[in-house]
């Protein structure tokens, strides 16, 4: 997710927290220590309102990261390749590969809201324990708070809608059932555009009603809505490109030398690549090392062509999908989504004889589709 910063790792996963993160902490820290907490807790003064109230924010967050952590660790316990886990406003996202299996579909998507029930069970045992023991009111409301928000975030998760966990587990069962993975995502995502859109007229009324709450929900929903429509069109996308392989919808590329200078590159390479938006790299020994689109160059300052090298303003090869002729393409999406949007180069004996763009899968996808196909069992990048 753009605008995210890295905050170490969670079993190995990296953490990010997205810039509007600390929106959620505050929103919640002002509703927290302004409302509630005066009303569970009486009689406190509003300087330890407001402190406590952060700690719960802060919490609350804690109890977020944890709930995405263990769709990582269960996904990475099934072999499933995690990319990374973020925070942001409206909660938490974990990027992974495709479960190969619908058993390990619906096990990595329960595992979140399950956590969530634990921490919310846990947070009630402690706030039981802080009151009635301790006679700690205000740190007994805090997480008495903490495990309500557990729960209602655990009960919110399982409604049978992607892109929430509840989604996920509809889409494994009618996988399993049907045996069809991409009829059961659509199916999965038209109910998350049904909810994402009942959410968003049930938020705008209530805010009209007078609720801040309301924005909130509405938000949520365009936020649910949104990521249903795209995971309904990644599905169509996918059974477009059943069985078809990487040589299948190559391009052939020419290819440049990031040796090069940015001018001699201008006149020679792009004039013989016509069209070609890219230019695939090789270092001087010919072997692959990047990517550079050609508008890049052309930004170059005239004045400083003659001196700038194209591997200086160029994508490293990073930022690409490596692939054979006889790769799938279902499977090198997935990998894509890792390579921030990159071209797939296409390899043969270590030297590049292909490339495929975004719009060449696009381009594909626009085809008359063979009647029979072997069904998927991978899709692009998920998440929970």
């Amino acid at each position: 997710m753009r605008g995210s910063l890295s905050l170490g790792r969670i079993g190995g996963v990296p953490l990010r927290i997205h810039w509007s993160a600390p929106v959620l902490i505050v929103f919640l820290s002002i509703t927290l220590g302004g409302s509630t907490l005066p009303a569970w807790a009486p009689g406190h003064s509003g300087g330890a309102y407001k402190a406590w109230a952060v700690v719960g924010a802060l919490l609350l967050a804690v109890t977020l990261v944890a709930h995405e952590g263990a769709h990582a660790l269960v996904a990475r316990r099934a072999k499933v390749e995690v990319k990374d886990v973020t925070v942001f406003a409206l909660g938490g996202v974990t990027r992974m590969g495709s479960p190969r299996t619908a058993r390990d579909e619906g096990f990595i998507a329960a595992a979140g809201p399950l956590t969530s029930l634990l921490l919310g069970g846990v947070s009630l045992g402690l706030a039981v324990l802080a009151h009635d023991v301790l006679h700690w009111s205000l740190p007994a409301a805090v997480l008495a708070w903490a495990a309500w928000a557990n729960v209602v975030l655990a009960v919110f998760n399982l409604v049978p809608a992607a892109p929430l966990d509840g989604g996920r587990v509809l889409q494994a069962v009618i996988w399993r059932l049907r045996g069809d993975r991409d009829r059961a995502a659509r199916i999965s995502a038209r109910c998350g555009q049904v909810v994402g859109a009942l959410m968003v007229v049930g938020g705008w009324l209530e805010f009209l009603a007078g609720s801040a709450g309301g924005l909130w929900l509405a938000l949520l929903g365009l936020f649910v809505s949104t990521a249903a429509l795209a995971e309904a069109r990644r599905s169509v996308l996918l059974e477009a490109l059943r069985g078809v392989r990487a040589g299948d919808v190559m391009r052939p590329a020419v290819i440049g030398q990031d040796w090069q200078t940015v001018e001699r590159a201008l006149d020679e390479t792009v004039p013989r690549a016509g069209g070609q938006p890219l230019l695939p790299l090789t270092d001087f020994d010919g072997r692959p090392s990047g990517v550079v689109p050609v508008n890049t160059l052309l930004t170059v300052p005239a004045a400083r062509r003659a001196e700038i090298r194209v591997r200086q303003v160029a994508a490293p090869l990073s930022r690409c999908v490596l692939a054979a002729p006889d790769d799938r393409v279902t499977d090198l999406l997935e990998h894509a989504g890792a390579a921030a949007g990159g071209p797939i180069l296409v390899l043969e004996d270590g030297r590049i004889v292909g490339m495929i763009t975004s719009q060449d899968i696009m381009t594909l996808t626009r085809r008359p589709r063979p009647s029979q196909r072997p069904p998927t069992t991978r899709s692009p990048d998920h998440s929970y």
